[in-house]
Formats: structure tokens, C-alpha cells, sequence
């Protein structure tokens, strides 16, 4: 790996710490100069950002410029936290191996160079390093940590002649301007990194403070000795305390439920045996007890055998760009499309036409005119039925997005053993459906349609494209929990684990809009929390471990990061709204996302993408796709290549030049002090911001 060289700069004798810098590095005669910017965050997204950086790298700068790039995160670079090496080898992605990658490809349609690289599949077909993988095969985690480390690898030992990376494994705390306008960063560690031209956040999932039920249930696990685990990554969590045989309740069913089902299960020794036709799980001894509920009842639904490739997509007919670009035009005159009338229809129009052509073709009986005929009558309207009548659909083969969402209809369930048994066929036809794939099974079909309109949607509603209300109400609270149910379930093999699971006896699933009191009485029967469905009369469990089975909702106001409370605090940045409605998210420009401060100015040199900006943007935890012009790398690259417009604007004289200097915070202050003299104020006072003075 390349280190960048540190920069010993002395504090000029004006007594500001950050006077020299530009000084220091300045401008050379050839026009070049010496210059640092800094990406915080070195998982994939901070490493798709650096490739990206050093693609366009000769497009922007100088010849002969020297940059230093500065990656600041406390976890492995390339992997970073949720991706980490060291993980479990149970935790498994949620996208096959062929369709993950960190590279451009020739659809990617962004402004800097295309430099194609291997996808997971290939990169690991090339390494030889797991044989057993085929390209629509789901790797572990752990396994994509190392691709997405050799990704950075391969980037640092191939950046062109002038670029050098430093990392640095620690967090970023505080970023401030420093007079001139150059980045001051401060690290966790106690360094500090100032004269930076560019600061670009590439962050994950970060860490939120704890709201009042959080606060409540903690309060009751230590007054009556349980055990309460809050939504996070199950690989970070230490699951070593919950005993062989202990009581556990999961709340929710979806990823995040399927983590910790198998850390719990097999992670614990345990093994499926699938020998018999039918899968079948021999437990260990060593698992506890585990129930499990979510308001729906039903586990997240598996995705289909992937039978289309590596870069097969559907290329909607409906959402198209003209469309979009009529929605957007509209949103920005002030009269933004209402989601749920206006593009729901369009989705589910899409969305049930390939499931019925699939359906026609799986019985022999394809329609010519069909898509034109069903494509013409408004959604969910009598002419629909009328042409499904036609073709001679029966009610129990439509699509219904009722029967999808809740498969047990309004079915009521006597007993808890009743409730079991319908679960389990139920999972097992899920399985069925899944085992025909992607392109056989009309209802998996259906929903990989949806999945890939993630992308269309992404263009109708970021950056403002709906109203507060619709943005609440339609996409949020009712759209996207429905797109995570039905698209963005597990590997088919989670759910016949799942089953098998069930019929074994070690997991139970109590059933839909489970409650859960705490039990504070006295006796052998008392204590521990009361989990309670509303909809099975005798599904009811007490436990002593409770586990929020969910990934925490981005909130920027609720954040736990340093850095995002540093800024909120100090009004560097300040959470999205749209008429009044506060999504949660980091409030960003359009590309190249320039982070916005309290008083809606865009940073020049400030710039931010990933999971904290989920708000104004929507569903930014997708990986790189490779073949399908991916959202996430366009967006990297946008950043990247106007962190390096600023470094070259620096350069040529019409901007502060920039330089860097890295030392202790207490260095800093004494060095100051040395320069300044004697000082009426308190030393604290010289690290202030130079703007709101915190």
C-alpha cells in the first residue's frame, strides 16, 4: 500500500494554526500543486468512491500534481464494519454472486472513465478461492469483505503517478473551515488532518441514540435482570450470553431475522440435512429457544432462482424516461405527482402484466396483444377483469397484492398448532415458487420486475420529487415496507430453513402484531417479557431476551456518529424536509451532492452519499450491480470528480491552495499557543469553529 507522505508545516507567526498552510503547500510554477482530500468511510462505498477518484484523477489535475487521499474509518478498508472478514460464515448476502461488483461497466452512464473490473463471482472464479460458488449463488459477507478489500488493494497499488492514500483507522469526530476555506478534520485518535481541499462522507449504517420505548424496554431489562438487544448488525452483537434452552424473542421477520436465526442455530452447531428430499434440522443442544413475530406475521418472502443471468432486467415500459421526466418537471413547478394515484397504478400495471404473461405462458396459452390490451385499460379497473376473463384467469391464479401481503387473508386460527401448521405449508409452496425461478414462476417473476423498478421509482422521488404528505404517507410508511416484503427477501434456502426450523421445534413464529409487557411479578411463572399475538389466541411466549430483529431506520437528528452531531449541532448540515415532513435523512444537493448546512447554503467542498442520506435519496443500501447503469456508482463518481474540480480549482490560483498538516489536537493547541503568546482566553477557545464559535 502506498503512504502519503506528512507534510511538516510550521504555524505561521500570525499565531492561526491554520495560517501556513496554503503557504506551506501552495502552488508550484508548473501550476501543480501538493493537495489532500478526505474520504470518511472505508467500506464499499468509500472504496467505489476512491476507484472513481483516481479513474478521473488525470482528467482534472494538473500534470504532475501530487494528491493525498485520506481514508478515515476504525474497521479494515475496502470491507469496513458490516463487511468485515472476521464475521461469521452463516451470514450470507442478499444478492447473487455475479451481480455484485465495485466497478463501471459499459451501461454505467456517469461523467468519468469507465475502468471495468471483475464482479464478486469473477473476481472469486479468478482467485479460486471458493470453487463451490456459481454465479447465482448467494457468498457470505465475510466473502465479499474480501473482494470489496482486494477491490481497495487493487485500487491504492495501481493509482496513477502524484496519488498516494493514507489511512487512518480511527473516526472522524468534527469537521470545521478553517480561514481560506480549506477542511479541518479531527480524528477519534486525537490527529488532525486541516488543509484539506475536499471532504467526501461515504458512511454506512450509523449508530442512533436511544428513543423512549428503546429507553423503556432498557429500563426493564436491568429492574428485572433480561436482556435487551437494540437494532443493530447481528455480527456485532455478543450472542455468547444467551444460554442453551433460554427464551428468545426476534422482533421481526425480515433480514436481519434470518442473521440471527442462523447465528443462533447453526452458528451453535447445529446442521440441515437435506438428504431426504425434504429438509431437516438436527439441533445441537447449545440453541436457546427462539420465537419470533412482526406486525405482518410472515417472513419476508424468497427471492426466485435466479434463471436470467448475470445482467438480466426488466426495461420498463410504463415508468419510462419521458414519464419520469414528467413527474420531475412537475415537482420542480411546485405540483409533485402524489405517489400512491399517480405512480403506484404504473408499477402494479407493470408489475401484473408480466405475471400474467408468465402465467399464460406456463400454461401453454400465450396471448399475442395481451401487454397492448391489458397495457391500454386503467389499473385496477372492471376492464381488467374483463380481459382476465376472457383469457379464462381464474379469481385463485389474479394477482392479488392483498393475498401477497397477507396470505392467510382474514383467516382466523384457533389454536397455535393450527396457526403452525398453515406457516409451514406456506413456506414450503414459497419454496416451490422459488425452486421454479425468476422467469417460471409467474409470482417470482412478478417481483423481480418490482425489484428492478427500484431504480425508475429512485428517479420519480428523489431530491423533492414528492410532496411531505405523499413522501410520508405513500413511499415510507405504505410502499417501501411492501417493496421490502415481496422483492428484497432471502435466498430461497432461508425459508426452507426456516420450515424446517419450525417443524423441529426450535423456532416458533407467534404470529402477526405481536405485543410485548413485562412480567414483574413474583413466583417460578413470573418475570421476563410477555409476547402476545393479537391474531392467535394461544400464541403467547414469555422470554428473557428480547433482540430487535431490524436495521434502524436512518435519522439524522437521532444519530449516534460524533461527526453528524458535531455538524447538526454546530449547523453544518441539517436534516431533509420536505413540507415540514422530516425523512431522516442528511440533506444533500442533486449530484454531486453537496452537503447542506442549517441555513440551506450547499458546501463547496463538503459531499456526501450512502445510507445517511436515505430521505432524500431512496433505498441506499443497494450494492453495485453490475450491466444495469447502477445508481450508487454514478453518484460515487459524481462526488469524486468534484472533490478533484476542487482540488484543481485550488491549484490554478482561483482558490485557496491547499496543503495538510497532521499532529495531535494537543500539538495543535500548543504549537498555537507558542505562536500566539500570552492569551487572555482558555485554550479550549482556539479550537473553536471559526463561524458559529462551538
Amino acid at each position: 500500500m502506498k503512504i502519503s507522505r506528512i507534510l511538516a508545516i510550521t504555524a505561521a507567526a500570525s499565531g492561526n494554526p491554520f495560517a501556513s498552510l496554503a503557504q506551506a503547500a501552495g502552488t508550484g510554477s508548473s501550476g501543480t500543486t501538493d493537495a489532500h482530500v478526505a474520504i470518511v468511510g472505508a467500506g464499499p462505498r468509500g472504496t467505489s468512491t476512491l476507484e472513481r477518484l483516481c479513474a478521473s484523477a488525470k482528467d482534472i489535475l494538473a500534470p504532475g500534481s501530487r494528491l493525498t487521499v485520506h481514508v478515515v474509518d476504525p474497521s479494515p478498508p475496502g470491507p469496513g464494519r458490516i463487511w468485515r472478514t472476521n464475521q461469521s460464515q452463516y451470514l450470507l448476502m442478499n444478492s447473487i454472486s455475479s451481480q455484485i461488483s465495485l466497478y463501471t461497466d459499459d451501461t454505467v452512464t456517469c461523467e468519468g472513465p469507465i475502468r471495468p473490473g471483475p464482479s464478486l463471482h469473477e473476481w472469486a472464479v479468478s482467485i479460486g478461492g471458493m470453487p463451490q460458488l456459481g454465479p447465482d449463488d448467494y457468498p457470505t459477507r465475510a466473502f465479499y469483505g474480501r473482494y470489496a478489500q482486494w477491490v481497495f488493494n487493487e485500487t491504492v497499488q495501481n493509482a496513477p503517478e502524484g496519488i498516494e492514500v493514507e489511512v487512518h483507522a480511527a473516526r472522524a469526530i468534527r469537521l470545521d473551515d478553517a480561514p481560506g476555506g480549506s477542511q479541518v478534520l479531527t480524528l477519534s485518535n486525537g490527529r488532525v488532518l486541516d488543509g484539506l481541499a475536499a471532504v467526501m462522507l461515504a458512511q454506512g449504517h450509523l449508530p442512533l441514540r436511544k428513543g423512549p420505548k428503546e429507553l423503556e424496554l432498557t429500563t426493564q431489562a436491568v429492574q428485572h435482570g433480561l436482556r435487551y438487544i437494540e437494532a443493530a448488525s447481528p455480527a456485532d452483537v455478543e450472542l455468547s450470553a444467551i444460554a442453551p434452552g433460554e427464551p428468545v424473542f426476534l422482533r421481526g421477520l425480515g433480514l436481519v431475522f434470518f442473521d440471527y436465526m442462523a447465528l443462533l442455530t447453526v452458528g451453535r452447531g447445529g446442521r440441515f440435512d437435506g438428504t431426504s428430499g425434504r429438509l431437516v434440522y438436527h439441533p445441537s443442544g447449545s440453541e436457546p429457544r427462539i420465537f419470533a413475530g412482526s406486525r405482518r406475521g410472515i417472513p419476508y418472502q424468497a427471492k426466485g432462482r435466479n434463471t436470467l443471468g448475470a445482467n438480466g432486467r426488466h426495461l420498463s415500459l410504463l415508468l419510462t424516461d419521458d414519464v419520469i421526466a414528467g413527474f420531475r418537471k412537475r415537482a420542480e413547478a411546485g405540483s409533485p405527482p402524489n405517489f400512491r394515484h399517480e405512480v403506484w397504478p404504473l408499477i402494479a400495471k407493470e408489475v401484473e402484466t408480466v405475471y400474467y404473461q408468465c402465467l399464460l405462458k406456463r400454461q401453454g396459452r400465450e396471448h399475442a396483444g395481451f401487454q397492448e390490451r391489458y397495457f391500454a385499460v386503467p389499473h385496477d379497473s372492471p376492464q381488467e377483469e374483463e380481459i382476465l376473463d376472457e383469457l379464462g384467469v381464474p379469481d385463485e391464479e389474479r394477482l392479488s397484492w392483498d393475498r401477497l401481503l397477507r396470505p392467510q387473508g382474514n383467516r382466523t386460527f384457533a389454536s397455535a398448532d393450527e396457526w403452525r401448521g398453515w406457516l409451514v405449508s406456506y413456506l414450503r409452496r414459497d419454496v416451490e415458487e422459488a425452486e421454479l425461478g425468476n422467469a417460471e414462476s409467474p409470482t417470482k417473476a412478478a417481483m423481480y420486475i418490482l425489484r428492478d423498478l427500484r431504480s425508475k421509482v429512485r428517479l420519480v422521488v428523489d431530491h423533492g420529487g414528492l410532496g411531505g404528505a405523499s413522501r410520508r404517507d405513500d413511499l415510507d410508511n405504505w410502499y417501501s415496507p411492501r417493496n421490502s416484503f415481496l422483492s428484497v427477501g432471502p435466498p430461497l434456502q432461508r425459508i426452507e430453513q426456516t420450515a424446517a426450523l419450525v417443524e423441529a421445534g426450535v423456532l416458533e413464529i407467534l404470529g402477526p402484531e405481536p405485543s410485548v409487557k413485562v412480567d414483574g411479578g413474583a413466583g417460578a411463572a413470573a418475570g421476563g417479557w410477555v409476547v402476545q399475538s393479537s391474531s392467535v389466541p394461544d400464541g403467547k411466549a414469555r422470554v428473557t431476551t428480547l433482540v430487535e430483529a431490524r436495521v434502524p431506520s436512518p435519522n439524522l437528528t437521532h444519530t449516534a456518529d460524533e461527526l453528524l452531531s458535531y455538524l447538526l449541532r454546530t449547523g453544518q448540515c441539517r436534516p431533509h424536509t420536505l413540507d415540514g415532513y422530516d425523512t431522516g435523512g442528511l440533506d444533500v444537493t442533486k449530484s454531486p451532492h453537496h452537503v447542506v448546512d442549517a441555513g440551506g447554503h450547499p458546501h463547496p467542498r463538503r459531499f456526501a452519499v450512502g445510507v445517511p442520506t436515505e430521505g432524500v435519496h431512496w433505498v441506499t443500501t443497494v450494492t453495485i450491480r453490475p450491466g444495469v447503469n447502477s445508481t450508487t456508482v454514478r453518484a460515487n463518481d459524481a462526488m469524486a470528480r468534484a472533490a478533484l474540480r476542487v482540488v484543481a480549482k485550488g491549484a490554478d490560483g482561483s482558490g485557496a491552495a491547499l496543503g495538510l498538516e497532521t499532529r495531535s489536537i494537543f500539538d495543535a493547541a500548543a504549537a498555537a499557543l507558542r505562536q500566539a503568546g500570552p492569551l487572555e482566553r482558555p485554550v479550549a477557545s482556539l479550537c473553536r469553529h471559526p463561524q458559529t464559535g462551538v
